[in-house]
Protein backbone atom coordinates (compact mmCIF):
# COMPACT_ATOMS: atom_id res chain seq x y z
CA UNK A 1 0.00 0.00 0.00
CA UNK A 2 1.24 3.45 -0.87
CA UNK A 3 0.66 5.18 2.47
CA UNK A 4 2.61 7.83 4.38
CA UNK A 5 5.54 6.26 6.24
CA UNK A 6 5.04 8.54 9.22
CA UNK A 7 1.84 10.21 10.35
CA UNK A 8 1.72 12.71 13.20
CA UNK A 9 -1.75 12.65 14.76
CA UNK A 10 -2.60 15.81 16.61
CA UNK A 11 -5.51 18.13 17.23
CA UNK A 12 -8.04 19.18 19.81
CA UNK A 13 -8.47 17.29 23.05
CA UNK A 14 -11.68 15.30 22.76
CA UNK A 15 -11.75 15.35 18.95
CA UNK A 16 -10.89 11.67 18.50
CA UNK A 17 -7.10 11.36 18.46
CA UNK A 18 -7.14 8.19 20.58
CA UNK A 19 -9.68 6.59 18.27
CA UNK A 20 -7.55 7.56 15.27
CA UNK A 21 -4.44 5.98 16.79
CA UNK A 22 -6.27 2.77 17.67
CA UNK A 23 -7.77 2.59 14.19
CA UNK A 24 -4.37 2.88 12.51
CA UNK A 25 -2.91 0.37 14.94
CA UNK A 26 -5.65 -2.08 13.93
CA UNK A 27 -4.67 -1.39 10.31
CA UNK A 28 -1.08 -2.45 10.96
CA UNK A 29 0.57 0.83 11.85
CA UNK A 30 3.16 1.01 14.63
CA UNK A 31 1.68 3.61 16.98
CA UNK A 32 3.22 5.71 19.73
CA UNK A 33 1.14 8.10 21.81
CA UNK A 34 2.43 11.26 23.52
CA UNK A 35 6.00 10.85 22.34
CA UNK A 36 8.19 13.61 23.87
CA UNK A 37 8.95 16.17 21.19
CA UNK A 38 12.67 16.01 21.98
CA UNK A 39 12.67 12.38 20.84
CA UNK A 40 10.78 13.02 17.63
CA UNK A 41 13.71 13.73 15.30
CA UNK A 42 15.57 10.61 16.44
CA UNK A 43 12.43 8.53 16.10
CA UNK A 44 11.90 9.78 12.54
CA UNK A 45 15.46 8.71 11.69
CA UNK A 46 14.76 5.31 13.22
CA UNK A 47 11.69 4.77 11.03
CA UNK A 48 13.85 5.33 7.95
CA UNK A 49 16.20 2.48 8.82
CA UNK A 50 13.88 -0.13 10.36
CA UNK A 51 11.52 -1.92 7.99
CA UNK A 52 9.08 -2.87 10.77
CA UNK A 53 8.29 0.82 11.25
CA UNK A 54 6.91 1.33 7.76
CA UNK A 55 3.53 2.82 8.54
CA UNK A 56 4.07 4.65 11.83
CA UNK A 57 1.67 6.97 13.66
CA UNK A 58 2.73 9.27 16.49
CA UNK A 59 0.30 11.08 18.76
CA UNK A 60 1.46 14.56 19.77
CA UNK A 61 -0.84 17.12 21.34
CA UNK A 62 -1.28 19.68 24.08
CA UNK A 63 0.13 17.23 26.64
CA UNK A 64 3.58 18.00 25.23
CA UNK A 65 3.47 21.31 27.08
CA UNK A 66 6.43 23.55 26.26
CA UNK A 67 7.62 20.90 23.80
CA UNK A 68 5.09 22.27 21.29
CA UNK A 69 7.24 25.38 20.95
CA UNK A 70 10.23 23.21 20.00
CA UNK A 71 8.04 21.19 17.62
CA UNK A 72 7.38 24.32 15.58
CA UNK A 73 11.11 24.57 14.94
CA UNK A 74 11.67 21.01 13.73
CA UNK A 75 8.38 20.57 11.88
CA UNK A 76 9.64 21.77 8.46
CA UNK A 77 12.52 19.26 8.50
CA UNK A 78 10.26 16.38 9.51
CA UNK A 79 7.73 17.21 6.79
CA UNK A 80 10.48 17.51 4.20
CA UNK A 81 11.41 13.91 5.01
CA UNK A 82 7.92 12.66 4.22
CA UNK A 83 6.02 12.95 7.49
CA UNK A 84 2.35 13.94 7.19
CA UNK A 85 0.12 15.61 9.76
CA UNK A 86 -3.43 14.55 10.58
CA UNK A 87 -5.27 17.20 12.60
CA UNK A 88 -8.37 16.11 14.50
CA UNK A 89 -10.90 18.94 14.78
CA UNK A 90 -14.35 19.41 16.31
CA UNK A 91 -16.64 22.33 17.03
CA UNK A 92 -16.57 24.01 20.43
CA UNK A 93 -20.13 22.83 21.04
CA UNK A 94 -19.20 19.20 20.37
CA UNK A 95 -16.07 19.34 22.52
CA UNK A 96 -17.93 20.91 25.44
CA UNK A 97 -20.65 18.26 25.22
CA UNK A 98 -18.08 15.46 25.20
CA UNK A 99 -16.27 16.86 28.23
CA UNK A 100 -19.52 17.17 30.13
CA UNK A 101 -20.57 13.64 29.22
CA UNK A 102 -17.29 12.18 30.45
CA UNK A 103 -17.12 14.61 33.41
CA UNK A 104 -13.52 15.44 32.62
CA UNK A 105 -11.81 18.80 32.82
CA UNK A 106 -9.96 20.32 29.91
CA UNK A 107 -6.15 20.11 30.36
CA UNK A 108 -5.79 23.88 29.86
CA UNK A 109 -8.90 25.12 31.65
CA UNK A 110 -7.55 24.92 35.18
CA UNK A 111 -10.12 26.53 37.46
CA UNK A 112 -11.71 28.32 34.49
CA UNK A 113 -14.54 27.12 32.26
CA UNK A 114 -14.11 24.41 29.61
CA UNK A 115 -14.62 27.05 26.91
CA UNK A 116 -11.53 28.88 28.16
CA UNK A 117 -9.39 25.75 27.91
CA UNK A 118 -10.61 25.05 24.37
CA UNK A 119 -9.80 28.61 23.30
CA UNK A 120 -6.29 28.37 24.75
CA UNK A 121 -5.72 25.01 23.06
CA UNK A 122 -6.81 26.30 19.66
CA UNK A 123 -4.30 29.12 19.92
CA UNK A 124 -1.44 26.80 20.84
CA UNK A 125 -2.23 24.24 18.14
CA UNK A 126 -2.92 26.73 15.38
CA UNK A 127 0.50 26.22 13.75
CA UNK A 128 -0.12 22.47 13.52
CA UNK A 129 -3.50 22.96 11.88
CA UNK A 130 -1.95 25.34 9.36
CA UNK A 131 0.66 22.70 8.48
CA UNK A 132 -1.79 19.78 8.44
CA UNK A 133 -2.04 17.56 5.37
CA UNK A 134 -5.41 16.23 6.51
CA UNK A 135 -8.05 17.82 8.74
CA UNK A 136 -10.92 15.64 9.93
CA UNK A 137 -13.81 17.31 11.72
CA UNK A 138 -15.46 14.78 14.01
CA UNK A 139 -18.27 17.04 15.25
CA UNK A 140 -20.93 14.88 13.62
CA UNK A 141 -18.97 11.72 12.81
CA UNK A 142 -19.79 8.38 14.38
CA UNK A 143 -16.82 6.25 15.42
CA UNK A 144 -17.36 3.86 12.53
CA UNK A 145 -17.49 6.78 10.09
CA UNK A 146 -14.21 8.14 11.44
CA UNK A 147 -12.59 4.73 11.06
CA UNK A 148 -13.85 4.53 7.49
CA UNK A 149 -12.31 7.92 6.67
CA UNK A 150 -8.97 6.92 8.19
CA UNK A 151 -8.90 3.64 6.24
CA UNK A 152 -9.62 5.49 3.00
CA UNK A 153 -6.66 7.80 3.54
CA UNK A 154 -4.06 5.66 5.28
CA UNK A 155 -4.88 2.11 4.17
CA UNK A 156 -6.58 2.26 0.78
CA UNK A 157 -4.61 5.33 -0.36
CA UNK A 158 -7.72 6.99 -1.77
CA UNK A 159 -7.77 10.65 -2.66
CA UNK A 160 -8.80 12.58 0.42
CA UNK A 161 -11.61 15.09 0.35
CA UNK A 162 -12.21 16.31 3.88
CA UNK A 163 -15.42 18.15 3.06
CA UNK A 164 -18.46 16.31 4.39
CA UNK A 165 -22.09 17.41 4.09
CA UNK A 166 -24.63 16.32 6.68
CA UNK A 167 -28.22 16.27 5.46
CA UNK A 168 -30.48 16.64 8.48
CA UNK A 169 -34.26 16.31 8.53
CA UNK A 170 -36.10 17.86 11.47
CA UNK A 171 -39.48 19.02 12.76
CA UNK A 172 -40.11 22.71 13.36
CA UNK A 173 -42.31 21.86 16.35
CA UNK A 174 -39.14 20.58 18.08
CA UNK A 175 -36.92 23.52 17.15
CA UNK A 176 -34.46 24.40 14.39
CA UNK A 177 -31.09 22.55 14.70
CA UNK A 178 -28.56 24.90 16.27
CA UNK A 179 -25.68 23.71 14.09
CA UNK A 180 -27.44 24.04 10.73
CA UNK A 181 -25.65 26.07 8.05
CA UNK A 182 -28.53 26.05 5.57
CA UNK A 183 -32.18 25.62 6.58
CA UNK A 184 -35.00 24.81 4.17
CA UNK A 185 -38.70 24.75 5.02
CA UNK A 186 -40.80 22.20 3.10
CA UNK A 187 -44.06 22.73 5.00
CA UNK A 188 -45.55 24.09 1.77
CA UNK A 189 -45.69 20.56 0.32
CA UNK A 190 -48.72 18.24 0.59
CA UNK A 191 -48.68 16.61 4.04
CA UNK A 192 -48.95 12.78 4.26
CA UNK A 193 -49.92 13.19 7.92
CA UNK A 194 -53.51 13.79 6.84
CA UNK A 195 -53.65 10.59 4.76
CA UNK A 196 -54.83 7.79 7.11
CA UNK A 197 -52.74 5.08 5.39
CA UNK A 198 -49.60 7.24 5.52
CA UNK A 199 -49.93 8.99 8.89
CA UNK A 200 -48.00 6.37 10.86
CA UNK A 201 -45.34 5.87 8.19
CA UNK A 202 -42.29 8.05 7.50
CA UNK A 203 -40.37 9.42 4.54
CA UNK A 204 -38.25 6.28 4.71
CA UNK A 205 -41.26 4.29 3.52
CA UNK A 206 -41.80 3.97 -0.21
CA UNK A 207 -45.48 4.99 -0.03
CA UNK A 208 -44.73 8.29 1.72
CA UNK A 209 -41.74 9.02 -0.52
CA UNK A 210 -43.78 8.51 -3.67
CA UNK A 211 -46.69 10.57 -2.32
CA UNK A 212 -44.47 13.56 -1.52
CA UNK A 213 -42.41 13.36 -4.70
CA UNK A 214 -45.52 13.04 -6.86
CA UNK A 215 -46.02 16.74 -6.20
CA UNK A 216 -44.70 19.01 -8.94
CA UNK A 217 -43.72 21.49 -6.23
CA UNK A 218 -41.53 18.86 -4.54
CA UNK A 219 -39.76 18.00 -7.78
CA UNK A 220 -39.14 21.65 -8.61
CA UNK A 221 -37.89 22.31 -5.08
CA UNK A 222 -35.43 19.40 -5.30
CA UNK A 223 -34.19 20.60 -8.69
CA UNK A 224 -33.57 24.13 -7.44
CA UNK A 225 -32.03 22.86 -4.19
CA UNK A 226 -29.54 20.56 -5.92
CA UNK A 227 -28.64 23.31 -8.37
CA UNK A 228 -27.85 25.67 -5.49
CA UNK A 229 -25.92 23.04 -3.51
CA UNK A 230 -23.90 22.19 -6.62
CA UNK A 231 -22.96 25.87 -6.86
CA UNK A 232 -22.22 26.36 -3.17
CA UNK A 233 -20.06 23.32 -2.39
CA UNK A 234 -16.96 24.19 -4.46
CA UNK A 235 -17.14 27.77 -3.20
CA UNK A 236 -17.33 26.65 0.41
CA UNK A 237 -14.36 24.35 -0.18
CA UNK A 238 -12.37 27.19 -1.72
CA UNK A 239 -12.94 29.20 1.44
CA UNK A 240 -11.52 26.38 3.60
CA UNK A 241 -14.81 25.17 5.06
CA UNK A 242 -14.65 21.45 5.84
CA UNK A 243 -18.24 20.58 6.70
CA UNK A 244 -21.76 21.70 5.89
CA UNK A 245 -25.06 20.92 7.60
CA UNK A 246 -28.13 21.20 5.37
CA UNK A 247 -31.29 21.06 7.47
CA UNK A 248 -34.66 20.34 5.86
CA UNK A 249 -37.69 20.83 8.07
CA UNK A 250 -41.39 20.12 8.07
CA UNK A 251 -43.90 20.27 10.92
CA UNK A 252 -43.16 16.99 12.69
CA UNK A 253 -39.97 15.95 10.94
CA UNK A 254 -41.20 12.53 9.83
CA UNK A 255 -42.73 12.79 6.37
CA UNK A 256 -41.90 15.65 3.99
CA UNK A 257 -38.52 16.61 5.44
CA UNK A 258 -37.38 12.99 5.56
CA UNK A 259 -38.47 12.44 1.97
CA UNK A 260 -36.62 15.49 0.64
CA UNK A 261 -33.54 14.71 2.73
CA UNK A 262 -33.45 11.20 1.27
CA UNK A 263 -33.94 12.60 -2.24
CA UNK A 264 -31.06 15.02 -1.72
CA UNK A 265 -28.85 12.17 -0.52
CA UNK A 266 -29.61 10.27 -3.73
CA UNK A 267 -28.41 13.29 -5.70
CA UNK A 268 -25.19 13.39 -3.67
CA UNK A 269 -24.51 9.74 -4.48
CA UNK A 270 -24.34 10.66 -8.16
CA UNK A 271 -21.69 13.32 -7.49
CA UNK A 272 -18.10 13.39 -6.24
CA UNK A 273 -19.16 14.93 -2.93
CA UNK A 274 -19.48 13.06 0.35
CA UNK A 275 -22.68 13.23 2.36
CA UNK A 276 -24.25 11.55 5.37
CA UNK A 277 -27.83 11.73 6.57
CA UNK A 278 -29.60 12.08 9.90
CA UNK A 279 -33.33 12.04 10.61
CA UNK A 280 -33.51 13.81 13.95
CA UNK A 281 -37.12 13.01 14.80
CA UNK A 282 -37.02 9.34 13.77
Amino acid sequence: MNVPKLVIITGMSGAGKTTALKSLEDAGYFCVDNLPVDFLADFVNLTKTRSEYIGTAIGIDIRSGSGLDRLAGILPKIKSEGAEILFMEASDESLIRRYKETRRTHPLSGAARIETGIERERERLDFLKENADYIIDTSRLLTRELRAELYKIFVNDEKYNGFVTTILSFGYKYGIPSDADLVFDVRFLPNPFYIPDLKEKTGNDKEVYEFVMSSEAARQFLSKLTDMVDFLLPNYMAEGKNQLVIAIGCTGGKHRSVTLANALLEWFRETEYKARIEHREI
